[in-house]
Order: structure tokens, then C-alpha cells, then sequence
């Protein structure tokens, strides 16, 4: 199913979670340009990536909790850490483990990464751009906004970009950091409250109501995981001196409430979705809608898929079985 190692002129990509939702779309993406990538994580995946890619991507076990990352670090060309134990939910009901199990284990990786050469290895890390900057004063919010997190999970992630920046001021560290708003597409979990689009086409497509927290009017960015994947790309492959800055927006610029949602995908299946409402969660922040200029004046990168047609190419892809979305 994968190389166990790869060889070759070329050092691979590392992707942290790579099984995961957005780790397995970037490292095809990766591998589809003709580089190798290695993905990690604490058991082996559970789909297949295509047959003209697989001779390129190889898999390894790594547990970042115990992970010996110097060793590693050395023999590749880019960190892409989309390792992230936790979701809104899990983090509100235990906030220290949220840092032992995310914030402790980055802390080591970045310990290493400061005994390498300076900036020979740039670090993407996704943050959560409908997080960290909590109940928005200015809509659509740039990079510039307060940081003022009303959750666990948001808070840890601003503690993550803070020792980031620590770690790039102190021993030049590249890190460059991608606020993602609300990506969905295949392959997302469709059981997790978290990936409330995927849920929400799962729970129709079964014929069972969906849930939704609240009169169902909080807005939300949701960017198409291709679109999330060609902004990684675009910010994992630009020249540190040309990077200003180390925090780049990955969104639409567009909110859509979760109503819109569901009458969208009325449309695309042709019937009406049955709703089960339930209490609003104090967390949810009303309006998370992300300003994405920067990324498109020093990244060249805009987001390409609308919702409409997003949503379409979730639905083909979850009637198919499809672990990735095109």
C-alpha cells in the first residue's frame, strides 16, 4: 500500500497527521507535483491514495508524544504539522490534557527545529482561523485582529502560534502559520461535530435528521478542502525572504449560515433535510468570517470553489465512499 521508505535525489515532505483530513489532501497534492512526501502518524491509514502517487508517498509510525525528531528533521524538506488531538468539544471538556497532548508535544518538535541550520526547514502549522480571534470586532477579520479565543481549543492553538513566533524570533525558525477557517469536503469525519458540512450531507444522505446547535443562524467561512490544500501549498512553497509576515488567513472572505447550508443542500439532493435543534453551546462564536488579502497579495492565492459547487462535489464523493474530494 505505501514505500516504507523513500530514496531518491529528493527529500521528502514530512506531513504530521498525515492520515488525516487535511494531511492526506496536501500530501496527494504534494505527490501529484512529482515530490515525495512521508506521512505520519500513530497507526496506518485507513484508505488508499491513488496508483500513480503511491510510489511517492511513504508512511511511518510516530507518535509525536515520544517522537525523536532531530533524526528526522534532518532528512527532509518541509514540516507540515496537521496533528491535532482534539476538537472544539474535547478541549472545552478537558483543557489540560488539550495541552499536554497539542501544546507539550509542539514545544518538543520546535526544540529540535532550533538545532538545525537557520530556516533550512520551513514548519506550515494550521491554526484555526474560527478560533483564535473569538467574537470578531471587524467582519471579515484580517490577520491583524485581536487574538481573544472563547474556547480551549482556540486558546491552545494561540498558545502554539505564540511559542511559534517565539521560536522563529529566538533561533530563526521558519514557521509560517495558516489560519484555516471551516474546511470540508471527503474524507472529513462525518461523525465529528466539528466538520459540520460533511455531517450534515451524511446525516441526509442516510435519510437521518441533522443536528444542528442552535436556531441555526451562526455564520460560519467554509472553504472547500482543495482550496484549503492549494493555500498550504502556496504558503509552504513561498521564499522565506519574501514572507513579511508569519500568519496568513485561509478562508473565503464569505460567511454562510448553517440554514444556508442546509438549504443548499435541499437543492443538490432534491429534497427537503430533516433538523433536530439542539441547545446553542456557550463556545460557538456568532460570526467567524476570515479577511484573506494578504494571502492573496504576497501568496497569489484565492480561494476558487464556491459553496454550491463545493458542497455538489462532497455529496458525489460521500455517495461514492470516496476518502479525498476533487
Amino acid at each position: 500500500m505505501f514505500n516504507s521508505g523513500v530514496t531518491g535525489r529528493t527529500r521528502p515532505h514530512l506531513v504530521l497527521g498525515g492520515t488525516g483530513f487535511i494531511g492526506r489532501h496536501v500530501a496527494l497534492a504534494i505527490a501529484k507535483s512529482g515530490d515525495h512526501v512521508t506521512i505520519a502518524s500513530r497507526t496506518p491509514p485507513k484508505f488508499e491514495f491513488p496508483t500513480e502517487v503511491r510510489s511517492r508517498i511513504a508512511w511511518i509510525c510516530l507518535d509525536v508524544a515520544s517522537a525523536d525528531w532531530l533524526p528526522l528533521l534532518r532528512e527532509v524538506r518541509s514540516v507540515h504539522h496537521y496533528a491535532w488531538a482534539s476538537i472544539p468539544a474535547t478541549a472545552q471538556d478537558d483543557p489540560a490534557r488539550d495541552v499536554v497532548v497539542n501544546l507539550v508535544p509542539l514545544i518538543s518538535l520546535l526544540q529540535a527545529f532550533k538545532e538545525l541550520p537557520t530556516g533550512s526547514v520551513p514548519l506550515i502549522f494550521s491554526s484555526s482561523g474560527g478560533t483564535v480571534y473569538g467574537k470578531l470586532s471587524q467582519i471579515p477579520a484580517t490577520e491583524t485582529h485581536e487574538l481573544d479565543p472563547i474556547t480551549a481549543y482556540g486558546a491552545t492553538k494561540v498558545a502554539a502560534e505564540q511559542y511559534l513566533r517565539l521560536y522563529r524570533h529566538l533561533y530563526g525558525v521558519d514557521v509560517r502559520i495558516a489560519r484555516i477557517a471551516n474546511p470540508y469536503g471527503a474524507g472529513q469525519s462525518t461523525s465529528s461535530p466539528q466538520g459540520v458540512i460533511a455531517a450534515t450531507i451524511a446525516s441526509a444522505l442516510r435519510n437521518q435528521p441533522v443536528t444542528i446547535w442552535g436556531d441555526g443562524t451562526i455564520v460560519r467561512d467554509f472553504i472547500y478542502i482543495s482550496d484549503v490544500v492549494s493555500g498550504l501549498i502556496a504558503l509552504s512553497r513561498a521564499e522565506s525572504e519574501c514572507l513579511p509576515y508569519s500568519e496568513f488567513n485561509i478562508g473565503t472572505g464569505d460567511g454562510s449560515s448553517i440554514r444556508d447550508v442546509v438549504r443548499t443542500l435541499d437543492a443538490i439532493i432534491g429534497t427537503s433535510v430533516m433538523v433536530k435543534y439542539e441547545t446553542g453551546r456557550a463556545y460557538d462564536v456568532p460570526v467567524s468570517v476570515l479577511d484573506v488579502s494578504r494571502a492573496a497579495t504576497v501568496l497569489s492565492w484565492r480561494p476558487e470553489v464556491s459553496l454550491v459547487e463545493g458542497m455538489g462535489r462532497t455529496v458525489e464523493a460521500l455517495k461514492g465512499g470516496g476518502a479525498f474530494s476533487h
